[in-house]
């Protein structure tokens, strides 16, 4: 190790793992809770199983983009840390924020040239992994 690594080590802060740990879990317990609730109310107001569903995560990624172009989704992930970033939440994020902050760059050379720099990876080795679990399951299918 060198010598840098361990001054650095001994002087940065510990972090409160159990602290941060509860205050994940009881945020995004909050927030699959409250998708339950919305899932809930589109049933009720009569859609079926899966468009309930499928409106439920258009409307968390509608809320996680106002409340990052508002500012206050940062904010919350200070405090709630993996609890806002781990769902489809922190995904909508990650797509929105980018692209906030290059606005002012203009909307090709800022916002449509960064808008997935940080999704970008995350959906590239999604889609790529999806793709090699779909072929070996195809192969073993087939042998």
């Amino acid at each position: 190790m060198t010598y840098y690594k361990k001054y650095a080590e001994r002087h940065a802060p510990k972090s409160p793992l159990l602290r941060d740990c509860a205050r994940a879990f009881v945020f995004g317990g909050a927030i699959c809770a409250a998708g339950e609730g919305i899932k809930n109310a589109y049933t009720a107001l009569g859609m079926n199983k899966e468009d309930s569903s499928l409106m439920c995560s258009v409307t968390l990624i509608v809320i996680a983009v106002v409340l990052t172009g508002l500012g206050v989704f940062d904010s919350a992930a200070r405090v709630a840390g993996a609890g806002v970033l781990v769902p489809i939440t922190g995904f909508a994020n990650a797509v929105a924020a980018p692209a906030i902050d290059t606005k002012t760059e203009g909307y090709v050379t800022g916002v449509g040239a960064k808008v997935f720099s940080v999704a970008g990876p995350v959906i590239l080795y999604g889609v790529t992994s999806g793709a090699l679990y779909g072929a070996i399951y195809l192969l073993t299918k087939l042998l």
